[in-house]
């Protein structure tokens, strides 16, 4: 199971790409940009808030 991220990390996160809100994905272990349907991965209870890392949403292993 992934470790949680705090709610205050997660209302302030936004994609570094459109700068849009994102949203936890179903197993926890990423977040979602809709706008950019991109799934930024966690790691080790830290989000990979990278571009260059975001995995596109129909490649992500869990659907969100």
């Amino acid at each position: 199971m992934a470790q949680p991220i705090a709610q205050e990390l997660l209302d302030i996160l936004a994609c570094p790409k459109c700068k849009q809100p994102v949203k936890l994905t179903t197993d926890q272990n990423g977040l979602v940009c809709q706008e950019c349907s991109v799934v930024y991965e966690i790691r080790d209870g830290i989000p990979v808030m990278l571009i260059d890392e975001a995995v596109p949403m129909s490649k992500w292993p869990s659907k969100s």
